[in-house]
């Protein structure tokens, strides 16, 4: 064989390889998992495969067959329960998991009996096993109570399964699941049906039995319940009544604590009200006077402050202006010497052309240096002039407004403490006349308690007026003090304006002397010029003795405006402290007048009066003494409260009845407020202690 038929053989063995081999590709046929492929073969058993098979055209048929479980549902309800050992209907739902079996003989018997495709329909499925699972269902529910399906539902499904057995003509039973199971209602049952009858007797003798437990049981906590609810409502009730009563007992305490302390508090309120606005009053002045006097300070030492800079300009141009005087002597020199150079140099031609033009040329040079200078000294003087009296005005200005506040400040203090002095003056002297009008009327009252009462209140009134008319006299004392202060105040203002005014004309002095001493430099300056250069340190000399001599003024002028502070506070200080002894002579004055004046009245009222002392160890000056504290007690009940002075008004005209002072009293104090009647029981008991209490009037 050559190798040309070798290669044809190759190659044809080569296609057909080739062929076979995309033969089988083409024809072979996959199986997915949970399925099975029956390959119907000519004139042979069919193949069964669970992976895959090659299927030929038209000689092989290839069928799917599905192997999934499948579930077939059995639900029993109504009328159609399953019916337990114990005759009772159940209503039950079971869920049966149905596959076929996966065998090559099994799967070859489910495609001979029901096809492939049927196989694995569901309604095939129900078609063929509904019947047969329903019978097992009945069989085995029939078997046990109805308990017991909730009990033992895994002996009911296992039982279940054996009676259906694992073998269905090729299929197999997985699993049984019960899905519902319910007692059917009694309303649905048939009463004519025999299971039923029997099913309905256990049923009602097993809820009866149960709602009658159930019944008693909750009686029974009803019982209980109501019994501890009644215990505790009782135990309850006494105690809000006992807490009732507690809380009446210490409300009553509460109130009564109150209105005490209440009453105490709201006289403590007033009198520290009264207090802290006296102390708030003069708090408000004192701050006032510091303020002002603190805004003045600062006014006053901001306007020294300016005056001082003001001053400084001055010096510096007046340093300036001095500078440039000395230039222009310099200039001056250097152009005479230039001069007296050309006119050497010129003296051999005229001497006395010479001379003459010398003389003219210094003749009008100092006359324009003399008209510079007097022009400038002018303007300097007249800008010194006006800044000083500028600032003279503005401080007479400041300081007047200053005093005319202050001034108005001590005129309104001093007009609102006159005001107040008067109305209390006012109200002392009505309240004085009320109380003497009620004790005029009083004096049969006390006619057998003291009969020196009448005297005694007059020298208190008149040791009152007395004591009135020193408050008075205090008071223009105080006033003349406050126009003394202001005197002062005007005094110092003034002195410190003439200082101011010295200062100025010290200023203007110096700025004089400083002029004068420019206008001999100058004159000097021309002897100098006309004479020699040799003079000129004598004109220099002049010149500085000048300036410190107006130095030494302006600081003597500074000096007098530094002591005028003190000085004022000086003046100041004498006239207060010489105020402050009269006013303290005046009051001592007052007070030996007014114990002598008391003196007197209480010596001609114990002279005039007819006393008759009983017993020793004090006892009439301490019955005196509560005599007039009594007769105090009663003017202030009867100022304090209109019911008294309604009740007594006809016994002070003279129309009433004659009672004597307990029954006065006693009637007074059935018809007043609680407060009045503690202060009427106070004068009750001291009418007793004093023994004027069954008195007629």
């Amino acid at each position: 064989m050559d190798k040309q038929s070798l290669f044809i053989i190759i190659g044809v063995g080569g296609v057909m390889l080739l062929g076979i081999l995309v033969l089988i590709a083409r024809t072979w046929r996959q199986v997915d998992q949970g399925r099975a492929l029956i390959v119907n073969k000519m004139g042979t058993e069919p193949k069964v495969t669970f992976s895959g098979a090659v299927v030929l055209p038209i000689v092989n048929k290839a069928e799917i067959m599905d192997l999934s479980v499948k579930t077939i549902e059995i639900a029993r309800k109504g009328k159609e329960g399953l019916i337990c050992a114990d005759n009772i209907r159940a209503d039950i739902k079971v869920t049966f998991f149905v596959r076929v079996n996966k065998t090559k003989d099994d799967v070859l018997r489910v495609a001979q009996s029901i096809g492939c495709i049927r196989a694995s329909q569901q309604s095939t499925l129900e078609e063929l096993f509904s019947a047969k699972f329903s019978e097992a269902l009945k069989t085995v529910g029939k078997k046990m109570e109805f308990e017991q399906l909730y009990t033992q539902r895994d002996v009911f499904k296992d039982q279940i399964i054996q009676v259906i057995g694992k073998d269905l003509n090729g299929y197999v039973l997985d699993d049984a699941a019960i899905d519902f199971l319910e007692q059917t209602p009694v309303e649905i049952l048939d009463p004519q049906n025999v299971l039923d009858s029997l099913g309905i007797e256990k049923i009602t003798k097993i809820t009866t039995i149960a709602n009658i437990a159930t019944n008693l049981l909750r009686q029974t906590e009803k019982m209980e319940l109501g019994k501890a609810n009644l215990t505790s409502q009782e135990a309850l009730y006494r105690f809000e009544q006992q807490q009732s009563e507690a809380e009446a007992k210490k409300n009553k305490e509460i109130a009564v604590a109150n209105a005490r302390e209440e009453n105490e508090a709201s006289r403590f309120r007033l009198e520290e009200e009264k207090r802290t606005h006296i102390e708030r009053q003069r708090a408000e002045e004192a701050i006032q006077m510091a303020e002002q006097a603190k805004l003045r300070s600062v006014q006053v030492s901001e306007q020294g402050r300016i005056r001082e800079v003001e001053v400084e300009k001055v010096r510096v141009q007046k340093a300036h202006d001095l500078e440039e005087v000395g230039r222009r002597r310099d200039v001056e020199l250097g152009q005479i010497e230039m001069n007296k150079a050309v006119e050497t140099e010129k003296r051999s031609i005229a001497d006395i052309i010479r001379a003459r033009i010398a003389v003219d040329k210094t003749v009008a040079v100092e006359e324009e240096s003399i008209k510079d200078l007097r022009t400038d000294s002018e303007a300097k003087r007249h800008k010194h002039v006006t800044i000083v009296h500028a600032e003279a005005a503005a401080q007479e200005l400041f300081i007047k407004d200053i005093k005319k506040a202050e001034a108005e400040q001590q005129v309104a203090t001093a007009h609102a403490k006159k005001q107040l002095i008067l109305a209390e003056a006012s109200m002392e002297a009505s309240d004085k006349e009320a109380r003497a009008q009620i004790r005029r009327s009083e004096g049969a009252q006390a006619e057998f308690a003291a009969e020196g009462l009448a005297t005694v209140r007059v020298k208190e009134a008149d040791a009152l007026a007395v004591e009135k008319i020193g408050l008075a006299e205090s008071r223009v004392r105080d006033a003349q003090v406050q126009i003394t202060d202001k005197e002062g105040t005007v005094i110092a203002e003034n002195v410190k304006r003439k200082a101011l005014a010295e200062a100025s004309g010290r200023e203007a002095e110096a700025v004089a002397i400083e002029k004068k001493g420019h206008a001999e430099a100058s004159s000097k300056r021309e002897l100098l010029l006309a004479e020699a250069a040799g003079k000129e340190a004598d004109a220099a000399a002049v010149e500085k003795h000048m300036l410190a001599e107006a130095k030494g003024l302006a600081e003597k002028a500074n000096a007098m405006k530094n002591l005028d502070g003190a000085a004022k506070e000086h003046e100041e200080f004498r006239l207060r402290l010489a105020n402050e002894r009269e006013i303290a002579l005046e009051q001592i004055r007052a007070r030996v007048a007014m114990t002598e004046h008391q003196s007197k009245v209480m010596a001609e009222a114990m002279g005039n009066a007819d006393i008759k002392i009983v017993g020793g160890d004090g006892q009439f000056f301490d019955r005196f003494v509560k005599a007039v504290s009594l007769g105090n007690s009663i003017d202030g009940v009867v100022e304090n409260s209109d019911i008294v002075r309604k009740v007594i008004g006809d016994k002070l005209n003279g129309s009433g009845t004659h009672q004597n002072l307990s029954e006065v009293l006693a009637g007074l104090m059935s018809r007043a407020d609680d407060s009045t009647k503690t202060k009427l029981q106070a004068l009750l008991d001291k009418a007793k202690q004093l023994g004027v209490g069954d008195k007629v009037s």
